[in-house]
């Protein structure tokens, strides 16, 4: 059973998704870091607001707060245009050269 457990452990699969999980925690930091230190203020400019979190509005007495949505749909956009350009084309263009598909 321990010889098993072992297989399973270091198989490639468990060990590339560990490693994604990883990588993408840390790549997640950054861009959050990116959209809250230079997006923002950039958006802000046009906007007036720096932050979006404090948008929000009313309806019979409920309160949406919109704005965290917003900055969490701008960090989400950019995380996955950073994957699809630094991650995606330079796979698919490997491959291609290859000429494996």
């Amino acid at each position: 059973m321990l010889k098993e457990f072992k297989q399973f452990l270091l198989r490639g699969n468990v060990v590339d998704l560990a490693v994604g999980v990883v990588i993408g925690a840390a790549f997640g930091t950054v861009v959050t870091a990116l959209v809250t230190d230079i997006i923002s203020p950039l958006i802000a400019v046009i906007a007036k607001t720096p932050d979006f979190s404090t948008w929000a509005f009313s309806v019979n007495g409920s309160e949406f707060k919109i704005g965290h949505f917003f900055n969490a749909l701008i960090s989400f956009i950019l995380v996955a245009a950073a994957i699809f350009f630094f991650v995606i084309k330079p796979m698919n263009m490997l491959i291609r050269r290859s000429g494996k598909e």
